[in-house]
């Protein structure tokens, strides 16, 4: 069967769609004369889909120099025509649910179903900030120092140009997402998307452009991180990372070298605590969701499930049924439930964490093998027990269609294991007591903590920071910390009255009695603390 003719059968329109991809190179940022060229492929068939300038330092440097020179303009625009900007983004991007659904399909594989999660995400944050970008960026008033003689006022000032290292598993919502926050604070923001799926940024890159942002404001500099990555800090105001912990780790220590501030949201080997009185169809129907979205393919995924002896057989059961039912395949339509994995590479890591497990006692429930008759990277959703702590699948984070089943009978038990891990991004809890699901969650070591809901519920609540404790990075995503983070604050205080000295002709021994004084009357004076 030809390419043409398996995209077809996937239901994808394979000429449209190799011409909207190669328009898209347009879009990248050169300095230069193309050198070097990497190819993408399509996972559901390995199948290259286009490629696109292999960008090196001077075409990163140059960026931002473009950027730099676009951003001066954009901070002196009022907020509100920012905000106008990105909520015209907003309509753009439901206009073109189809074609970016399309591309973020087409480079990373996942299922339509899950790439329809990232469009929601953009839409989400480009309304959200839309509408509060003004009221988090307004100059506020604070108490001053000395009452009366004083005024002071807190500035919220661009940091300059933000540079973000993007992943390949979320390419659209983790660029344009994390990039809407910051150029509505007045920033540049230069990215160099995952080699694996560039055209996501791309197509983010061009609808801004269409909704009338300036095309030097928002850079992408596709290519790899040995040549990228060090300019890419070296150069700008602020850093925003997403990916593994030791990927983080590393660009963190570097970026400390530039006294950059950064945010990084890294891994996650995240638990779900069943108890006893949860709402078992509610629980399977949810964790299948939680365990199993993107392929497993997602930092806030579900790893271990951690269920109540006394419901763990039905639980169980149900669950490897519901596990069972899901349609793995390659679609563009919504027809199919779980997609492929990212690339070989990726498939072997998750057939190592299995096949270890099972080789240390584990028993697989279900799944557990690889599918090449439906493409190169497809894996079936897997439910292991029994999984001894020394496994690689107990501890480390799989990043695929891969969980764990244990059991518990006590809940404070429960907790202790469900912290007990270096990452702390996200969490479950399953309960029908609403007041103990809270109690539960508030104890949790991670950044995020759903109850009775897998990730979803936390994600979609963007008034509320997102990120992770632990090893699982730094920062938050969302709400105003999502925001602000990409200002510097400015405190600007107006002295009225007096001066913050001893006046004339006052002796200095005297003035600091007198200001003793002041400072334990103060202390009396209800408010004034």
């Amino acid at each position: 069967m030809t390419v043409s003719e398996q995209a077809g059968e996937f239901g994808l329109d394979r000429a449209e769609s190799d011409e909207r991809i190669e328009g898209l190179g347009r879009y990248v940022t050169l300095a230069d004369g193309v050198t070097e060229t990497f190819d993408v492929t399509e996972p559901f068939t390995g199948d290259v889909i286009g490629s696109l300038p292999a960008c090196q330092a001077g075409d990163m440097r140059a960026a931002f120099e473009r950027a730099r020179e676009a951003q001066a303009e954009w901070a002196e625009r009022p907020v509100a025509e920012r905000e106008e900007i990105i909520l015209d983004f907003h309509d753009l991007v439901l206009d073109h649910d189809g074609d970016l659904l399309d591309v973020v399909q087409v480079e990373t594989g996942k299922s339509r179903k899950h790439a329809h999660e990232g469009v929601m995400d953009v839409a989400i944050n480009a309304r959200h900030y839309g509408h509060r970008a003004e009221d988090y960026l307004s100059r506020e008033r604070r108490r001053a120092g000395v009452a009366g003689a004083q005024k002071t006022w807190v500035y919220h000032q661009p940091v300059g140009v933000v540079g973000m290292i993007t992943p390949w598993n979320y390419p659209l919502s983790l660029t344009a997402s994390d990039a809407i926050p910051a150029l509505l604070a007045g920033n540049a923001v230069v990215i160099k998307p995952a080699p694996d799926t560039p055209y996501s940024a791309l197509k983010a890159k061009q609808l801004l452009e269409e909704a009338g942002l300036p095309a030097d404001l928002f850079q992408i500099v596709p290519g790899f991180g040995p040549e990228l990555g060090d300019p890419l800090i070296e150069e700008c105001d602020y850093f925003g990372f997403t990916g593994s912990s030791e990927t983080g780790k590393l660009v963190a220590s570097k970026a400390g070298e530039h006294l950059t501030k950064a945010s990084l949201e890294l891994g996650g080997k995240n638990p779900a605590i069943v108890c006893e009185d949860a709402d078992i169809d509610k629980a399977v129907e949810g964790l299948i969701r939680g365990c199993f979205t993107n392929a497993g393919q997602i930092c806030i995924s579900i790893e271990r499930l951690y269920v109540h002896e006394s419901i763990r057989d039905e639980f169980l059961e149900r669950f490897v049924e519901a596990t069972e039912a899901l349609d793995l395949g390659a679609t563009y339509d919504y027809s199919v439930d779980v997609g492929c994995l990212i690339h070989e590479d990726h498939l072997e890591k998750v057939e190592e964490h299995v096949e270890d497990a099972r080789a240390r006692g584990a028993t697989v429930e279900c799944g557990g093998t690889a599918r090449p008759d439906l493409g190169p990277s497809f894996y079936e959703p897997t439910v292991l027990t029994d999984v001894p702590e020394d496994a690689l699948a107990c501890c480390d984070e799989t990043f695929g269609p891969v969980v764990g089943v244990y059991e518990f009978s006590d809940e404070e038990a429960a907790i202790e294991r469900a912290n007990d891990s270096e990452y702390g991004l996200n969490a479950s809890v399953w309960t029908e007591d609403y007041d103990r699901g809270v109690d539960i969650a508030s104890r949790i070591e991670c950044g995020t903590v759903n109850i009775n809901e897998g990730y979803a519920a936390a994600f979609a609540s963007i008034d509320a920071p997102m990120g992770g404790m632990k090893d699982s990075g730094i920062g938050r995503r969302h709400g105003d910390e999502g925001m602000m983070k990409y200002t510097e604050s400015q405190n600007v205080t107006l002295q009225k009255a007096g001066t913050m000295s001893a006046p004339p002709g006052v002796p200095y021994g005297l003035y600091a009695k007198g200001v003793n004084l002041a400072l334990r009357l103060i202390e009396k004076v209800p408010g004034a603390r």
